[in-house]
């Protein structure tokens, strides 16, 4: 029986991102004690990748409600390889965070599909501030452990590498 070659894999890496490459980031104004320290983050683990700080912008607004809207102008001007949108819903006396979570979460996914780039979901939706806080720590050991506005930013370098491999560009095929 003849061998079947094995199928060519594509992978992204969430190593380094080259020096040309812009990413966006949208972050809510709400709950912002918690969304400046997913900003943090994920801004430490952009630049850790290698992103000159003059390749990364920071949109501010108001609230989760908002992330589509501004993400998905940021993604139309062609300019990014990624926007990630942080934000945090923590759960309050009526079924208003399930609402505002559905939507932002289906417009977070639309605008990604719409543009063809990664747009991610960096939305905290906790039943309360402990467990927010606790999502937007990171360890003594690794301070982007634990975080999840690191661990959008390590999606958003993951993601631009496959799209390149997915796209042609041949040193990110594995």
């Amino acid at each position: 029986m003849t061998p079947v070659p094995a199928p060519r894999t594509l992978t992204g890496s969430a190593a380094r991102l080259p020096a040309s490459t812009r990413v966006a980031v949208v972050v809510a104004r709400w709950n912002d004690s918690i969304t400046r320290r997913l900003l943090e983050a994920a801004v430490a683990r952009l630049r850790a990748a290698g992103l000159p700080v003059e390749g990364l912008d920071v949109a501010w607004v108001p609230g989760s409600f908002e992330l589509p809207l501004a993400a998905d102008r940021l993604a139309a001007t062609g300019r990014y390889a990624a926007v990630l949108c942080l934000g945090a819903i923590i759960k309050g006396e009526t079924i208003h965070d399930r609402v505002i979570a559905d939507a932002v979460a289906v417009g977070i996914e639309a605008t990604g599909r719409a543009h063809g780039l990664p747009v991610i979901f960096g939305v905290l939706t906790c039943d309360t501030l402990a467990q927010a806080l606790a999502r937007a720590g990171g360890s003594e050991a690794d301070a982007f452990a634990g975080n999840k506005g690191a661990e959008c930013a390590e999606a958003a370098i993951e993601m631009i590498g496959l799209l390149a491999a997915i796209d042609g560009d041949e040193g990110q095929r594995a």
